[in-house]
């Protein structure tokens, strides 16, 4: 009998704590354990701004500041010349990712994580995006003749800019790693075409 009123006890202990958990929103402070971190001053996007004359808190960047990491040279950066656009990758680019096959290997990688879903692991427009039925209509094959014989310029332009439903990836792709997977789309292109030969 006492073991019995000792467990009804504390069922009834338990219940009333967990009545009380009743998610309520509060305004309280939270605890925070570094509390510089969580109260720091700071200014948001499109804030409006006392410290400087023109207030605006966004600053535009300082004219004629080029960053250490951007790419100067257009042949490198966006895949053209003046007389329009590269038509192989240029070999400062293969020097930089340690030889071909490093950069394949790059490639690869990279193709892997931002190109297969739509466009599928061999690159024929049959991704799990598309067999999911995303609406979208299914993106070209790599291995049709028009890309085949595209500039690889062009290719790299594809991947920074973006064309019709394929979002640009210029300011998620870093210009190396866009090469890199301009070579792999060449090499699946390569390994597609020696398998269909008889």
């Amino acid at each position: 009998m006492r073991r019995h009123s000792l467990t009804l006890t504390l069922f009834f202990a338990a219940f009333g704590a967990i009545a009380g958990c009743r998610g309520q929103t509060t305004e309280d402070t939270p605890i925070v354990p570094i509390r510089n971190m969580y109260g720091q001053p700071k200014y948001s996007m499109q804030q409006e701004s006392m410290y400087f004359d023109d207030h605006r808190n966004m600053r535009p960047p300082v004219f004629g500041v080029i960053s250490r990491e951007e790419e100067i040279d257009p042949k490198i950066a966006h895949g053209v010349t003046d007389t329009g656009y590269v038509m192989v990758v240029p070999p400062e680019v293969v020097t930089r990712a340690g030889g071909m096959d490093a950069m394949l290997a790059r490639g690869r990688e990279r193709f892997n994580i931002y190109c297969t879903p739509c466009h599928g692991l061999a690159g024929a427009g049959d991704g799990i995006v598309i067999k999911r039925g995303a609406g979208m209509p299914p993106p070209p094959t790599y291995h049709q003749d028009r890309i085949r014989h595209m500039p690889d310029g062009q290719l790299f332009a594809t991947i920074e800019n973006g064309v019709r439903n394929m979002p640009a990836y210029g300011p998620q792709i870093p210009t190396q790693d866009r090469w890199a997977i301009v070579e792999y789309v060449r090499a699946l292109q390569v390994s597609q075409a020696l398998e269909k030969k008889p």
